[in-house]
C-alpha cells in the first residue's frame, strides 16, 4: 500500500512566543509541507485558547494555499454545530473558486473551547445535539455538490459563488456513531487517533463495510490521524516528546495553556504517580522515534486501519524541531522532495 501522508497543525503557542508567531510558524510549516511532497495540510479550530491561535480555519486556509502551490490545504475541522451550513458551504466555494481541487472541508462538532466561548458563538442558536449536526452536513451536501430539492425548507436556493468544482467533504471523529454517519452521508471519514486510540481500526471498518455513495464521494475514503514526533534518535524523538506529555497532562486536569512548554520545563515539572500513568497512556496516541522507527510505525498503523493515509500533528515546543521532524519523516517515507532533506 502506498504511504500517503498529510499534516494537522493547530498553531500552538509555544511557552515566551506569541499567536502572532505561531500563525507564521504554522504558514512557514504549509509552504515545506508542499515543497516536500505531503498530501494534505489541515489547521484546526480553537476558541479561547492561549495555548492554540488558530480560531478560524478558513481566513487561514486563504492564506496557506495563497503561499502553497499543489498541496491541499482544508480544516481540522470547521465546528460545524456553531454556524450556519449555508455559510460555511459560501465560505468553501470561495475558496474553491480561488483554489479549485485543493480544498477540503472538515467537519466536527466538539465545542472547541470552554463553555462560555459555545455560548457566544451560539448566542442566537436554540437546539442543538447529533439530529441537528446531521441535518446540518444534510444541508451542506446540497449547497455544494447541487442545490436543495423541492422538499427542502429552502428549495431552490443557490449557493455562491457557482463554480464547475467542489470542496472534499470530510467528517472528522473518533468513535463509532462519528464512523456511521459519515458512512451514512457519503462523506470521507479521519479518524482522531491522536484523542482515541481505543477501537479505531473499527471505527474505520465499520465505516468501509456502511459506506453509501453520496454527490460528495463514490467511494468510501479514510485516514488516521495521530499525533508524530520524528528526530535523528528514538531518544532525542522522547526527549522532545516531554513537551507534549506536560501540555496533554495539564489539558487532562483543566489548567489554562500558556503555551507548550519547554523540554526544560517538562523535564523538571513534579509529576505525580497518576501523571506518570496519564503520560503513559496517553503516549499510545502517538508515533514517536527515529526515521525509521516513525516509518514502521505508519506502515503498521495503515494496515491496522486498512486505510489510504496518515495524517500526524507535532506538538514540540521550537518550531525548528517540528520542521525537522517534517523533514526526517518526508525523507524516510520517500516524499517526493523529501530525498537529501536536512
Amino acid at each position: 500500500m502506498m504511504m500517503k501522508l498529510s499534516i494537522l497543525d493547530q498553531s500552538p503557542v509555544s511557552e515566551g512566543s506569541t499567536p502572532a508567531e505561531a500563525l507564521a510558524e504554522t504558514a512557514s510549516l504549509a509552504i515545506e509541507a508542499d515543497r516536500l511532497g505531503y498530501h494534505r495540510f489541515w489547521v484546526s479550530e480553537h476558541h479561547a485558547a492561549r495555548g492554540l491561535a488558530g480560531s478560524s480555519p478558513e481566513v487561514l486556509m486563504a492564506h496557506l494555499a495563497a503561499v502553497t502551490s499543489r498541496i491541499r490545504i482544508g480544516s481540522g475541522a470547521v465546528l460545524l454545530p456553531h454556524y450556519s451550513a449555508y455559510k460555511v458551504a459560501e465560505n468553501f466555494r470561495v475558496l474553491e473558486a480561488l483554489y479549485p481541487g485543493r480544498i477540503d472541508l472538515g467537519l466536527g462538532r466538539a465545542a472547541g473551547g470552554g463553555a462560555l466561548a459555545a455560548r457566544a458563538l451560539q448566542e442566537n442558536r436554540t437546539g442543538g445535539g447529533a439530529e441537528l449536526y446531521e441535518l446540518q452536513i444534510q444541508d451542506l451536501l446540497s449547497y455544494l455538490y447541487g442545490a436543495p430539492d423541492q422538499s427542502h425548507r429552502f428549495a431552490g436556493l443557490e449557493t455562491s459563488p457557482q463554480v464547475s468544482t467542489a470542496p472534499e467533504l470530510w467528517l472528522l471523529g473518533s468513535s463509532r456513531e462519528s464512523a456511521a454517519l459519515a458512512a451514512r452521508l457519503g462523506t470521507g471519514y479521519a479518524y482522531a487517533r491522536f484523542i482515541n486510540s481505543a477501537g479505531g481500526s473499527m471505527a474505520v471498518r465499520s465505516f468501509r463495510n456502511s459506506f453509501r455513495p453520496s454527490p460528495a464521494a463514490s467511494a468510501p475514503q479514510a485516514l488516521v490521524s495521530v499525533f508524530a514526533v520524528c528526530a535523528e534518535t528514538s531518544a532525542e524523538a522522547d526527549r522532545l516528546a516531554a513537551s507534549m506529555d506536560l501540555s496533554l497532562v495539564q489539558l487532562e486536569k483543566g489548567h489554562v495553556s500558556t503555551g507548550t512548554p519547554s523540554v526544560e520545563t517538562a523535564l523538571g515539572y513534579k509529576y505525580t504517580p497518576y501523571d506518570r500513568f496519564r503520560i503513559e497512556d496517553n503516549r499510545r496516541r502517538m508515533v514517536l522515534g527515529s526515521p525509521d522507527e516513525v516509518r514502521r510505525q505508519f506502515t503498521a498503523l495503515m494496515e491496522e486501519y486498512q486505510c489510504e493515509e496518515i495524517m500526524f500533528a507535532t506538538l514540540v515546543h521550537r518550531y525548528e524541531d517540528k520542521l525537522k521532524s517534517l523533514r526526517l519523516i518526508a525523507e524516510v517515507c520517500g516524499l517526493r522532495g523529501g530525498a537529501g532533506v536536512n
